[in-house]
């Protein structure tokens, strides 16, 4: 997916979280910036983060490198918004 927007890298990055974590559409439309993932939610657990980020890159066509992976990254849905953002848009 080549995305042009940071409308679009949002949308994908909802649609995994729903795909990936099997949360329910609307609960994942109500995530803002501040929104914790990593330790705040069960489905987000240390087996589910490879997948997660295995289609982030799929569906946004990036790279992401071991080096990247912190903490900080999925500490809050703004952190993996800006992250994806990023990436994507360069």
């Amino acid at each position: 997916m080549t995305t042009n927007d940071a409308e679009d890298v949002e949308a994908t990055v909802r649609a995994v979280l729903i795909d990936v974590l099997g949360l329910a559409p609307e609960r994942v439309a109500r995530f803002d910036e501040s929104t914790r993932l990593f330790g705040a939610l069960p489905e987000l657990d240390s087996m589910a983060v490879a997948g997660l980020l295995t289609e982030l890159e799929d569906r946004l066509g990036i790279r992401i490198d071991d080096d990247e992976i912190g903490g900080d990254l999925l500490g809050t849905f703004g952190a993996l918004l800006t992250f994806a953002r990023g990436k994507t848009l360069r």
